[in-house]
């Protein structure tokens, strides 16, 4: 055989697609197969265009949106119909304001505990987050004895909540200690999910719509309504959230003030869907539990079995599965937070990938887990937890937490021209009196079901 031409050789490279300038291939007309961009390819890229920018309040608002929030806004249809749902609406836009002050805090200065540990020194920052932590270890076990006790009713009892609770912790650790990115997804996932499983069964309940649309008018009925309206703001209003924020903005690649902008469309988007995943459940225990006669609920599970007597089996399983995810959902943020503060405390640089970051979280998680020796070791209850854990942080975090946020986002030497204006000022006021208000509001109840017991 003779030697090949410079012609023969060329025309035998193999074909090279062309590509775009950020290496993605072309899809060429006329040519089938492989080149063509699959659906699949499409929807990847659509979804990484998404997380790209947005995510991070779907984490927040998981955070939040738990088995407390599902309890106190049950409660809050039983007790008074539609009445309330306008303090649904007024939590969510005080969330979304303290979340863009934290933020903004990230961005433009340092994340909250690096901010603390500045001003009051190591000790200090240590000692705050020591008391602040127990916080988050008394909503792990709330959490996880919540979950247990959700999953315990699914089944129909054949199981004990207390191996499921420790089941949950394992559970909880291997998702925890995933990167980011990953944990975004799951969440982001889980909202979008509970938004759609509450909103069909809020929709198949006939709600009034006349109604509904009274409810988003303030105003405070008889009785205990305006403690139900604060608790719904503390509940929404989450104080480790103010330290995640401003850490996680740097997981987004949000480090200048030209991504503000992004910043506050991700809240808002965010909010939106947890504001509305709250207001389907009310709508859905105005709708249904209150014209069947419940007045006051137990627990978070008690609406479950009311919805059996009136919409049939699949209701409670739809809301007790929901119930389930929210509860879950919020141990993976919430106790992301600790391991935040004690490794900002200590002056090292925090990142949710580093071993020690994993192993405070982890340990965090695994402590939550003991909850069966709560209730075998003292006498409260999964419901005594369910309602007493979330009380101590309002009572004691997020007072603590709304105080120092106040501080940072007015500090000129942390903020710079950053600074809060007089507007976000005195919304950032609102959110340390109603902090206040909640409190002292909380207080004698807890001192007394503590000393006594159990509710």
């Amino acid at each position: 055989m003779g030697n090949r031409t410079d012609a023969q050789a060329t025309v035998e490279q193999p074909f090279t697609r062309p590509t775009t300038s950020n290496g993605r291939a072309l899809a060429i007309e006329g040519v089938s197969g492989p080149m063509n961009t699959e659906p699949t390819d499409r929807l990847r890229d659509t979804m990484a265009g998404f997380f790209q920018e947005y995510g991070l309040a779907f984490v927040m608002v998981a955070s939040y949106f738990g088995s407390g929030s599902i309890f106190i806004a049950s409660s809050a249809g039983v007790r008074y119909g539609y009445a309330l749902i306008w303090a649904v609406i007024g939590a969510a836009l005080l969330g979304f304001m303290a979340q863009d002050m934290s933020a903004r805090l990230g961005i433009a200065g340092d994340p909250l505990m690096v901010f603390v540990r500045r001003k009051l020194g190591e000790r200090l920052a240590m000692g705050l987050a020591v008391l602040l932590s127990i916080g988050c270890l008394a909503w792990a076990l709330e959490l996880t004895a919540a979950v247990g006790r959700g999953i315990e009713v699914l089944l129909g009892g054949a199981i004990g909540w207390q191996p499921l609770a420790v089941l949950v912790a394992v559970l909880a650790i291997i998702v925890g200690v995933l990167n980011y990115e990953g944990i975004e997804r799951v969440m982001t996932a889980m909202m979008l999910g509970l938004l759609v499983l509450y909103m069909s069964v809020a929709g198949v309940s006939s709600p009034s719509l006349a109604a509904i649309g009274g409810g988003v008018i303030p105003s405070v009925p008889t009785g205990s309504a305006l403690t139900l309206a604060v608790s719904i703001v503390g509940t929404t209003a989450l104080w480790p959230n103010f330290f995640l924020e401003s850490n996680l903005v740097a997981e987004k690649g949000w480090t200048e003030m030209s991504d503000l902008s992004v910043v506050r469309r991700d809240l808002g988007i965010g909010y939106t869907v947890g504001g509305l995943t709250t207001i389907a459940v009310l709508v859905l225990a105005a709708a249904v539990l209150r014209p069947a006669g419940f007045t006051q609920l137990e627990s978070f599970i008690t609406p479950g079995v009311g919805l059996r007597r009136v919409l049939g089996s699949w209701a409670q399983t739809a809301f007790l599965l929901g119930a389930v995810a929210a509860a879950f959902n919020s141990i993976i943020p919430i106790m992301w937070t600790p391991a935040y503060l004690f490794e900002h405390a200590r002056g090292r640089d925090a990142d949710s990938a580093d071993r020690s970051f994993k192993i405070i979280y982890a340990v965090g998680v695994a402590i939550g887990g003991l909850s069966p020796l709560i209730a075998i070791f003292t006498s409260l209850g999964v419901i005594d937890m369910i309602i007493l854990f979330p009380a101590y942080n309002g009572i004691i975090g997020l007072p603590i937490t709304a105080a120092l946020l106040f501080w940072a986002v007015n500090d000129r030497e942390t903020m710079g021209e950053q600074e809060n204006s007089y507007a976000l000022s005195a919304l950032n006021v609102v959110l340390v009196v109603l902090a206040v208000v909640l409190a002292t509001l909380s207080l004698p109840d807890f001192i007394d079901a503590v000393t006594s017991g159990g509710l």
